[in-house]
C-alpha cells in the first residue's frame, strides 16, 4: 500500500474538467499530493518538454517520473494498491463503468462546455477569474477564446444547444433517483465510471454558476454527490448501512438502468459514426504500429464526421482517445469463454449499450510516451 505521506505533484487547474477527475481520485484514496498551477515556471520548462503538448493534468511523482492523462494517472496508482480499487473484479459491472467513464469524459464535453461559453456573459467575472488564477494574466483571453471556439467541434450549435440542455437536465432527474438509494454508481465506493462521470459534473457543470444553480435547484442529492466525490474519503454519511463495496453478484443498482438507457440516448448515433470513420481512415491510411495518432500531438482529432445528437444534425471531430477508452471494455468481453460473452453482450444490448463495445478490429490505440499510437494486430 502507498504511505500516506508521499509528495506527488498534480499540475492543473481548479476548472479544468481532466484536472477535477484526478483531483476527486487522489483525495478519496487519501494521497498526499500538492498541486500546481500549469502557469507555474516548472510546467514549461520541465514537464513540457516532457510530454510534448500543453495539456493538463500532469502528475509527477517523488523519483520525478511524469504521467499524463488520467487513465494513466489512476492506473499508475491502482497496480500499487489503493484503499478503494476503483475497476470492479466482474465482467458486466466493469464493463458498464468503463462506458459510464467514457460518457462521462468525452461525450459529455458538449454539455460542460455549452454551458460554460453559451453562458459565457452571465458568468464572466467567475470564468475570467478562474482562467487568470490558472494561467496568468496574459494568457487567460488567448485560452478562453480558444476553448469558446472548440463548441462546434463538439456538436454544439443552434439545432442541439436546446437538446443539451434537455439531456442535462433529464440525467440530473435520473442521477437524482439513483443517489437517493446509494452514494455511488455501482454502490458503496467509486468505480471508475463515478471519476469519469464527476470530471463534466463537477468542473464546468457543478461550479460554473449557471449550470451549478439548475444542479442545486432540480438535483440536491446530484450536487451532494459531487460534493461526496470532492472530498477526502469516502463522505457517505447520509448513507448509514452503507459499506465500501460495489453491487453483490455481478449486479447492477436497478436505479442505474434508467441512468444507462439515458446515455445510451446520448451517445448514440454519435460514437457508431465516429468509430466507423476511424475505421474508414484507419483502412485508407494504414498507420504503421506505434505511430503517433496524429502528425501533431496537441492536435487530438483524426477529421469530422456528421452525425446527429438526439435528432439534430452536428458535425463533430473525431479522437482515437475514445477508442482507447472503450477498447478497455472490448478486452474484458474478449477474455470471457463465448457463451458468457455473448450473454453479456445480450444484458448491454438491453440497455442499448452493446454498440459501445469495440469488438472485432484489427488495430488498437495505445499509450505511449504520454500520447496515443495506433496499436495494429499482427
Amino acid at each position: 500500500m502507498l504511505s500516506d505521506n508521499i509528495p506527488y505533484t498534480l499540475y492543473g487547474s481548479s476548472h479544468s474538467l481532466y484536472t477535477g477527475k484526478a483531483r476527486c481520485y487522489l483525495r478519496n484514496q487519501g494521497i498526499a499530493y500538492v498541486e500546481v498551477a500549469s502557469s507555474h515556471p516548472d510546467f514549461a520548462a520541465r514537464i513540457l518538454p516532457q510530454i510534448g503538448r500543453g495539456i493538463i493534468p500532469v502528475l509527477e511523482t517523488p523519483d520525478g517520473q511524469v504521467i499524463q492523462d488520467t487513465v494513466d494517472i489512476i492506473d499508475f496508482f491502482e497496480a500499487q494498491g489503493v484503499p478503494y480499487p476503483v475497476y470492479p473484479g466482474t465482467p458486466l459491472q466493469r464493463v458498464v463503468a468503463v462506458i459510464i467513464e467514457y460518457y462521462g469524459s468525452q461525450a459529455m464535453l458538449k454539455h460542460a462546455m455549452h454551458y460554460r461559453w453559451s453562458y459565457r456573459a452571465e458568468q464572466e467575472a467567475f470564468l475570467r477569474h478562474a482562467f487568470v488564477s490558472g494561467s496568468g494574466e496574459a494568457m487567460a483571453e488567448k485560452i478562453m477564446g480558444r476553448m469558446n471556439s472548440y463548441l462546434p467541434r463538439l456538436g454544439v450549435n443552434e439545432q442541439s444547444a436546446a437538446l443539451i440542455e434537455q439531456s442535462f437536465e433529464q440525467l440530473l432527474e435520473v442521477l437524482e433517483a439513483h443517489f437517493a438509494m446509494v452514494p455511488y454508481l455501482l454502490g458503496g465506493r467509486p468505480s471508475i465510471a463515478d471519476y469519469g462521470l464527476i470530471g463534466p459534473m463537477f468542473a464546468h457543470l457543478g461550479r460554473d454558476p449557471v449550470p451549478l444553480g439548475i444542479m442545486q435547484r432540480r438535483a440536491p442529492r446530484v450536487h451532494r454527490w459531487v460534493e461526496r466525490m470532492t472530498a477526502p474519503g469516502l463522505d457517505v454519511v447520509e448513507y448509514a448501512d452503507s459499506r465500501p463495496e460495489f453491487w453483490p453478484d455481478d449486479a447492477l443498482p436497478p436505479t442505474l438502468l434508467p441512468v444507462l438507457q439515458h446515455i445510451a440516448r446520448d451517445i448514440f448515433p454519435e460514437l457508431t459514426d465516429k468509430l466507423a470513420y476511424m475505421d474508414q481512415w484507419v483502412a485508407d491510411v494504414q498507420p504503421a504500429d506505434g505511430t503517433p495518432v496524429t502528425e501533431k500531438p496537441a492536435l487530438r482529432q483524426i477529421g469530422m464526421v456528421s452525425t446527429q445528437f438526439r435528432g439534430a444534425v452536428v458535425d463533430v471531430g473525431v479522437e482515437p482517445y475514445l477508442l482507447f477508452l472503450l477498447q478497455r471494455a472490448a478486452e474484458v468481453v474478449s477474455a470471457l469463454p463465448p457463451a458468457q460473452a455473448s450473454a453479456l453482450m445480450a444484458t448491454l444490448d438491453e440497455f442499448g449499450l452493446a454498440g459501445a463495445v469495440p469488438l472485432g478490429r484489427d488495430y488498437s490505440v495505445a499509450r505511449a510516451g504520454n500520447i496515443e499510437v495506433w496499436r495494429r494486430s499482427s
